[in-house]
């Protein structure tokens, strides 16, 4: 596996190019990425845009998890929860450095929640069949509190502990990309659509304008795949004025606090709240994730926030099943991303909607896909590619990605935060912090990364903004926004001695990275 650096600046040259492209990809999160690779590893010329970074909105705020959908065995989805376990497993054997198996308890505090959740998880892992993490089981309420000592004992009777996967969604969808590169993929992110090229009555192409430069040119191809997400209406209305929404929109919120109100390895599901969620408390990197809403959204955009409500919705809900008080002042970090489903009906409650996927063709030959998850993406982008091929009258070939081991596989079980989200490569990362005193110095006490992983973010990973290295290459943003805030002018120091940039854009970094940041900080 080629692990050269990858230039941002190399890549530009090779996105400008002016040859025919079989597959155009717009859109850069995991369901535009996985379209990527697909298209790629069956041999198809592919570029890849992406106007922001990489998993640059909802694709790097999920709750972090790879599951088959609990939820969706209750409303009768039993065949899109068993195509969502199968997709779990390819996950946790193609990217064992990224995917792991994670423990969650669900509590019972009233006589009949231990038997029925009990009953539910039991088919979920008769769905998973040979494919699971680990089979499910009773706990007493003795061994609920051993696992998490901190749940609220008053009425516990017990409860249930079942397997599901777990996840950094960034990261992946890093590993998505160089796989993808490697596989003769160009991804560009900071490169924005602004009109389609069409040839007689087809979209053939797209125009497209460097965000970091001011280049701007054509690129054409046979096919051109709208993996947009919140903003696929947009690219669709370029194309076919008035068509009607394609997708709906719901913003999911998230909270992370200190390890200390859950500590240990196991995470903790509440399978029904007053408005029908499934809400999650999950350990990761060394934090608690607490999460999600779903609010309907009218209009997308690239920065959502978590409201109040939300917020204090959260804080509400787990402070039923936590003995130790959580508050305002507790809160790291909070986080919001918008959610692209599928329209079923006309009801408007978004929680109900599906996570399944919809692929469709235009009258003039664009495709667009919307829906799916992070679970499901290697399928959402083997049918995209499926149909794309079809409409871009390109030869046939077989989806290969099945089977096919992401950028950084390792069977290695031994590496520790926060080196283990690199895989094969982490030794290398841990050698650049380790041979420059300077860069082996942490970003933040408050936060596990060091100054040396900038620098392979900036070289190695196509990181040109700060926030690009504290939110997605490293996950210092989500994880404690003050900390993140502090960081940022070392940060942009050590990556403006790599990029060969000067003091002003130092600064311009910082302030920049701070108005987003602020917004990550609740008062």
């Amino acid at each position: 596996m080629n692990h050269s650096p990858l230039s941002r600046d190399r890549i530009l040259a090779r996105a400008m190019e002016l040859r025919p492209w079989h597959v155009i990809v717009v859109g850069g999160g995991c369901t535009g990425i996985a379209t990527a690779l697909d298209a790629s590893a069956r041999g198809y010329r592919t570029l890849l845009v992406e106007r922001g970074d990489f998993t640059g909105g909802t694709s790097s705020r999920s709750t972090k998890l790879i599951h088959g959908g609990v939820r969706y065995l209750r409303q009768g989805r039993v065949q899109m929860v068993h195509r969502a376990l199968r997709e779990r497993q390819r996950l946790w054997r193609n990217a064992p450095h990224l995917v792991r198996s994670l423990s969650l308890i669900v509590p019972a505090y009233r006589w009949w929640e231990q038997p029925w959740y009990g009953g539910g998880l039991k088919a979920y892992d008769a769905l998973a069949g040979g494919r699971g993490m680990g089979a499910s089981r009773l706990l007493s309420r003795r061994q609920c509190l051993k696992r998490v000592s901190t749940l609220e004992d008053r009425g516990l009777r017990g409860g249930v502990l079942f397997h599901d996967g777990q996840f950094d969604d960034a990261r992946l969808g890093w590993a998505l990309v160089r796989t993808a590169a490697n596989l003769g993929c160009v991804p560009l992110n900071y490169a924005e659509v602004t009109g389609l090229v069409k040839v007689g009555d087809a979209i053939r192409g797209v125009r497209v304008r460097d965000r970091i430069g001011s280049a701007e040119w054509v690129a054409r191809g046979s096919v051109v795949v709208n993996a947009a997400g919140p903003f696929a209406d947009t690219l669709r209305a370029m194309d076919e004025p008035g068509p009607g929404p394609g997708v709906v929109l719901s913003r999911g919120a998230h909270i992370v606090v200190s390890s200390a109100f859950l500590p240990g390895a196991a995470a903790l599901l509440v399978p029904s709240t007053d408005d029908g969620r499934v809400l999650f408390a999950i350990p990761w990197h060394g934090h608690v994730v607490i999460g999600t809403t779903d609010v309907p959204v009218g209009n997308p955009s690239a920065e959502p926030l978590p409201s109040d409500e939300e917020v204090d919705y959260l804080l509400d809900h787990t402070a039923r099943y936590l003995a130790r008080p959580l508050g305002r002042a507790d809160i790291l970090s909070a986080w919001a991303g918008l959610r692209a489903l599928v329209p079923e009906g006309s009801g408007d409650n978004t929680a109900a909607l599906s996570r399944d996927h919809r692929v469709s063709v235009s009258r003039r030959g664009m495709v667009t896909v919307a829906g799916g998850k992070w679970t499901t993406c290697r399928r959402v982008g083997q049918d995209t590619v499926d149909m794309a091929a079809d409409a871009g009258g390109l030869s046939p070939a077989p989806s290969v990605t099945a089977n096919l081991r992401l950028y950084g596989y390792t069977a290695r079980r031994d590496l520790l935060e926060p080196w283990r989200v690199y895989g094969a490569q982490a030794e290398a990362v841990r050698e650049l912090a380790d041979d420059n005193p300077r860069l082996g110095g942490l970003m933040h006490p408050g936060l596990p990364y060091r100054l040396g992983q900038a620098v392979w973010a900036a070289r190695h990973e196509m990181a040109v903004r700060v926030e690009d290295v504290l939110a997605r290459r490293t996950r210092a943003l989500f994880l404690n926004a003050r900390a993140a805030m502090a960081a940022a002018p070392g940060v942009a120091r050590v990556m403006a001695a790599e990029l060969g940039r000067g003091d002003g854009w130092v600064e311009a970094e910082v302030r920049s990275f701070r108005g987003v940041a602020e917004g990550y900080v609740v008062d």
